[in-house]
């Protein structure tokens, strides 16, 4: 790869990364969710809509210590965005589901990944998709291997 092509790509994802993180919280934390962050607003969405998900699996996904989680789940709890309930069949398990308030925020979360989507592939046709989703695999392989060798 040319050395020039190597460097507009990594001046892209370097932009995009900040135009993301800056876009996304001025989209989510409106004035009706002005008391959560934008870090909680990835702990409603990784807690999702399914069924109650275990306090263990969601710090797993989101790749943070229980005692994380747990400060940001206090936190959550305290504004009615969440619930804790322990297991039925496991006194051991803390199970979390999301609150009306809670799934109104995930919505409103989904919303905006989903304009955001939208606008990416807009002017994709077929191949243009499979070759866009290869590379985005490409990219989440290498931050996978990053943060494995990190933690080794």
């Amino acid at each position: 790869m040319e050395k020039s092509t190597s460097r507009v790509l990594n001046e892209m994802l370097v932009k995009l990364f900040n135009k993301i993180m800056g876009a996304e919280e001025k989209a989510i934390i409106t004035e009706e969710y002005k008391d959560i962050t934008n870090n909680d607003m990835h702990i409603i969405e990784a807690i999702g809509i399914e069924e109650p998900r275990r306090m263990s699996d969601i710090a797993k996904r989101l790749n943070v210590t229980m005692g994380t989680l747990t400060t940001n789940m206090n936190s959550l709890e305290d504004k009615d965005y969440i619930v804790r309930e322990r297991s039925t069949t496991d006194k051991r398990v803390v199970l979390v589901v999301l609150t009306p308030k809670g799934k109104k925020a995930f919505y409103h979360h989904r919303g905006f990944h989903r304009n955001m989507i939208k606008a990416l592939v807009k002017d994709l046709d077929e191949d243009e998709m499979k070759i866009m989703i290869k590379c985005l695999l490409h990219l989440n392989e290498f931050f996978e291997g990053y943060e494995n060798r990190q933690s080794q």
